[in-house]
């Protein structure tokens, strides 16, 4: 072949090259400031947790509640809320005085929560749906955030995390409840939830494991500022030597 076809079919190669699609981001354009989570994600709905019945009879609600030392008069969000099982449990223990929020991002379940709700007259509580990145609560307006055996599902952790840290009133609190098993078997690890809470500007208060809870208590408070979206440190996934467990790390 001529020296210049040669150069001419290297150069229509080169163009069709550049003009291949490049790969989709299926991210939200409202995550993308963020970093994306080193870890993979359970499916939504597929939660292996107990039904309403075993939980009773474990006391895991009055547990954690007891932990999170929930008393009359406060606003709580129960976050991933589903059909309420939580719900209905801190409306009572907040009393009429307090004020529970019912957040959760599948329609359907805030459906039934909400005919739930009307059944029991529960007149404290009010419902309302929730981003995959953003929980879309009202600044300094809460006492305790509830994220029970959810926090596995959320695929954006930093941005999700991130836009909590504003609803938290002076004081406030963050519970996460979650099985000690990797993150697309239900659960997270604790080393990697509190690495991921620590990156987007929340410090572990309290840890208790406890039969009650199928899993672990983690208890978070706001630090004094949280980092911008760009400046915040990914977790990276280690795999502990000789135990098959993992750990995470502050990455770069």
């Amino acid at each position: 072949m001529p020296r210049a076809s040669a150069l001419a079919s290297l150069a229509l190669l080169a163009l069709l090259g550049a003009c291949e699609p490049t790969p989709k981001d299926d991210r939200a354009e409202t995550s993308r400031a963020f970093p994306k989570a080193d870890r993979p994600v359970s499916a939504l709905g597929s939660n292996s947790v107990s039904n309403e019945r075993d939980r009773e009879e474990r006391n895991e609600a009055n547990t954690v509640m007891d932990l999170a030392d929930v008393k009359p008069g406060m606003s709580v969000a129960d976050i991933g809320a589903g059909e309420g099982y939580y719900t209905v449990r801190l409306a009572e223990r907040v009393t009429a005085t307090g004020r529970v929020v019912a957040q959760d991002i599948d329609g359907d379940a805030l459906r039934r929560l909400g005919a739930r709700v009307e059944a029991d007259r529960l007149d404290n509580v009010s419902i309302k749906p929730g981003g995959a990145d953003d929980p879309k609560l009202p600044t300094r307006s809460f006492d305790r955030l509830f994220l029970v055996h959810m926090y596995h599902e959320v695929a954006e952790p930093y941005a999700f995390a991130w836009r909590l840290w504003p609803a938290l009133k002076p004081g406030g609190r963050v519970l996460v409840v979650d099985a000690d098993r990797s993150t697309d078997r239900h659960g997270i690890p604790p080393a990697l939830l509190i690495c991921e809470m620590e990156a987007v500007g929340f410090r572990l208060d309290e840890f208790h494991r406890k039969p009650e809870l199928a899993g672990y208590y983690a208890q978070f408070v706001a630090a004094q500022t949280r980092p911008e979206p760009g400046a915040i440190k990914p977790c990276r996934l280690k795999a502990a030597k000789g135990a098959g467990a993992t750990s995470a790390l502050k990455g770069n």
